[in-house]
């Protein structure tokens, strides 16, 4: 495997740097150390390292250069993952190589998720998105399944360079960073929804729960929206709605990183990180973008067992490392 090249400075690299960090600074493009992007630049694959967060790629180093040819070769071409060739590299890596496209950016939009939770969204998305070049695909595991699903579906309809990602998110690909960024903000105006309101949460019950004990309030307090909105519940009670979810649901020590309290609101738990936070405040978000009755594709048992293994419990331990270092 060759080793890492040497980091160039270029005006396309300042760009995709400039589109990531300010994409993973909103909340409602992409949560914590979720989504990436990545740039090829004469034969090198520039990627989001894993479990970085997009918010800092203009204050650190979060992007890896990788051989793209020998991506290709030795992993692709082999059917391997390029995650397993390359340890520090996305989870998404040869969703990034096969796609043929200078700029790729992949991100969890609470509004595309809301559509994307949906079993009838492929009905839902076709006069939103219509006119643009777009797909949907039903959920696949993320790494080399989602790649060869893409790659298929790529040889079917070349000129394609949205992806809607059942039970996951949205992909955008273009010529490059100023491209994407258009894009992306077309898909996004296409898709918004009004969030619903929910009822205010009780504070004096939830102070009562927090007092000399391991929860706390959150800071956000949309979170609440989880345990005072019926609908909410209700959603979440059907099952895991998409991956995140199941990745940051538990700790690797098993703890839940937060309680819903039925009708008064939500506490977290004092040690909840950064990236658990996060990810809570997504959900929050996109349930109450999902309507009443709305028919909703949860994931398998199977689905979520799958995800639940080592590679995404380092993921999440790379991802909690980040912001423990100081970033914020």
């Amino acid at each position: 495997m060759k080793e890492p090249l040497t980091v160039t400075v270029l005006p396309e690299l300042q760009q995709i740097f400039e589109l990531t960090e300010r994409v993973g600074s909103d909340p409602l493009l992409t949560q914590a150390s979720t989504g990436n992007s990545s740039i090829k630049l004469d034969g090198v694959l520039w990627i989001k390292a894993s479990g970085r967060w997009m918010s800092d790629a203009l204050r650190d180093d979060i992007f890896i250069p990788l051989d793209l040819q020998a991506v290709t070769a030795d992993c692709l071409n082999r059917g391997i993952d390029p995650a397993a060739c390359y340890p520090n590299a996305s989870l998404e890596t040869a969703m990034h190589a096969v796609l043929p496209h200078s700029v790729v950016l992949h991100v969890h939009c609470v509004n595309s998720i809301a559509w994307a939770v949906r079993s009838d969204a492929p009905a839902q998305l076709k006069h939103r998105l219509y006119g643009l070049s777009w797909q949907w695909i039903p959920y696949v595991a993320s790494g080399l399944p989602l790649s060869l699903v893409i790659k298929q579906r790529l040889q079917e309809a070349p000129d394609t360079d949205i992806f809607v990602l059942g039970n996951h998110g949205l992909v955008i690909a273009g010529e490059d960073a100023k491209c994407v960024d258009a894009l992306l903000a077309e898909v996004e105006e296409r898709l918004a929804i009004v969030p619903r309101k929910a009822h205010p949460p009780d504070y004096s019950v939830l102070m009562e729960i927090c007092a000399e004990s391991e929860w706390e309030l959150p800071e956000d307090d949309a979170i609440h929206a989880l345990g005072t909105d019926p609908i909410a519940r209700a959603k979440l009670k059907g099952g895991v709605l998409y991956p995140c979810q199941a990745i940051f649901s538990r700790s690797s020590s098993g703890r839940f990183p937060f309680r819903i309290v039925e009708e008064r609101g939500v506490v977290v738990h004092k040690s909840i990180q950064p990236a658990e936070l996060a990810m809570v405040s997504g959900l929050a978000q996109v349930v109450q973008r999902i309507e009443p009755s709305a028919p909703l594709q949860y994931l398998a048992e199977t689905e979520v067992a799958a995800l639940l293994n080592n590679r995404t419990h380092r993921y999440r331990q790379l991802a909690s490392a980040g912001r423990a270092e100081g970033r914020s």
